[in-house]
């Protein structure tokens, strides 16, 4: 595919630019958990002998396994026999093993939480609410009682008092293959808070669920703040974790950009490879519209480890690298596409053999512009926006009451001798 011939283009000097967020300091998880379960435990019907489900989510979350191991270790104290089961939707390929697989690569293992990992694709029917079927991972209803693990973040798709969190896993992530497809076909023609809030409620009714973990990060992807609560209790935790939350998200500090480039990509990252709340798209028809930041093109460099070859979210770029492509696992991919309902979200962008190509060719879409008047922006990925470079004019044009920490002297994108970009991220 050709383009401009690379002594035709040129790119503007960059910079390296630290935000300066609020950061709240980061907490002792373990002793987080003590306080928290004293002041839990009394209020606990604990089912001495029986077998408790302890749900947990495909993310990378901070202290995950540590947190999870803790909670097993309570558990066997109180004369239970907890187990760890995923609670993911269609992720891993929608396979029990590949679940088990995800949960692996997350740190959760038998011997890493002190209880058995176990896995099932198969749902059992709970009943609907408000014309919403509502279905539950099998392992779990057979279990005497259920405990969730979550970290509680803005969602990528809709925008609610709960978004990604307890509810949510509650209704998507137990729901397994079944629920999640169900729930997003439903948001072509329903409003997807409505159905997710509702079908996550009602089963936090109509199932044992004995108690939640709400995990909340900072900008650093630290655990600042850990709360527990009763299924009773479950939503006002979640509503105030929220808020808090919503405080805490890394965003870029401009509202105009022309060229984003995207280093990395990946579920590990965000639920939808790159985040809609930082890119300000969202692919999918039933996503939330954004305003701001308008980004005009994106371009992203490659797939994280991370993701297992899903790149559910790539259709939100504009253009992309052979290498990227080759690393996709099609069938893993489409699997989350169909069941989140969002084909959109698979398709492939415009693909180059190299970095150069790629930006040469994004450079060709773009508005007429001046060497001194292009906005470009180059991040690792968009979770980690605290360092992020940029050209001269988005430090003119950065947001009033952005703090920013300009690092260095300004310098050129620099490209190796296969013509790919040679990131300053580490």
């Amino acid at each position: 595919m050709g383009t401009m011939h690379e002594n035709e283009w040129k790119l503007p000097k960059m910079w390296m630019v630290h935000q300066r967020f609020r950061v709240p300091p980061a907490v002792d998880v373990l002793k987080e958990m003590e306080r928290e379960w004293s002041l839990l435990k009394d209020r606990l019907a604990l089912p001495v002998g029986g077998r408790v489900a302890v749900g947990v989510g495909s993310r990378g979350i901070a202290n995950l396994s540590k947190v999870v191991r803790d909670v097993v270790s309570r558990l066997k104290q109180a004369g239970c026999r907890p187990f760890v089961t995923p609670a993911m939707g269609s992720h891993g390929g929608a396979t029990a093993e590949g679940q088990k697989e995800v949960l692996r690569l997350r740190g959760i293992t038998e011997e890493s939480v002190g209880g058995p990992v176990e896995a099932t694709m198969d749902v059992v029917s709970m009943g609907e609410a408000d014309g919403i079927p509502l279905f539950v991972d099998r392992l779990a209803h057979e279990a005497a009682g259920i405990v969730l693990v979550n970290r509680i973040k803005p969602h990528t798709n809709f925008i609610g008092p709960t978004e990604s969190g307890l509810i949510k896993m509650m209704a998507i992530g137990m729901g397994n293959q079944k629920g999640a497809e169900h729930y997003h076909r439903l948001s072509l023609v329903r409003d997807q808070f409505t159905i997710i809030s509702t079908a996550g409620k009602e089963l936090l009714k109509r199932c044992n669920v004995l108690f939640g973990v709400g995990l909340l990060e900072n900008q650093d992807h630290e655990t600042c703040l850990l709360k527990m609560a009763t299924a009773v209790d479950i939503e006002a935790m979640e509503t105030d974790l929220l808020k808090k939350a919503r405080e805490n998200l890394p965003l870029l500090p401009l509202d105009e950009i022309d060229l984003l480039i995207i280093d990395e990509m990946g579920k590990d990252i965000s639920g939808e490879g790159i985040d809609p709340n930082v890119v300000g798209r969202d692919v999918c028809a039933y996503g939330a519209k954004r305003p701001l930041p308008r980004v005009a093109r994106i371009f992203v460099r490659d797939l994280t480890e991370g993701t297992e070859g899903s790149a559910l979210g790539i259709g939100q770029a504009d253009f992309t690298t052979r290498r990227l492509v080759d690393k996709m696992d099609f069938a893993v991919t489409a699997i989350n596409c169909l069941t989140s309902c969002c084909p959109e979200a698979g398709k492939i962008p415009l693909v180059y053999e190299n970095d150069r190509d790629a930006i040469a060719a994004a450079l060709m879409t773009l508005r007429p512009y001046t060497l001194d008047d292009l906005r470009i922006v180059h991040i690792k990925n968009t979770l980690e926006l605290n360092t992020i470079a940029v050209s001269n004019e988005c430090i003119e044009s950065i947001e009033k009451g952005a703090a920013i920490d300009m690092d260095g002297e300004p310098f050129d994108l620099e490209f190796d001798g296969a013509g790919n970009l040679v990131s300053r991220f580490i």
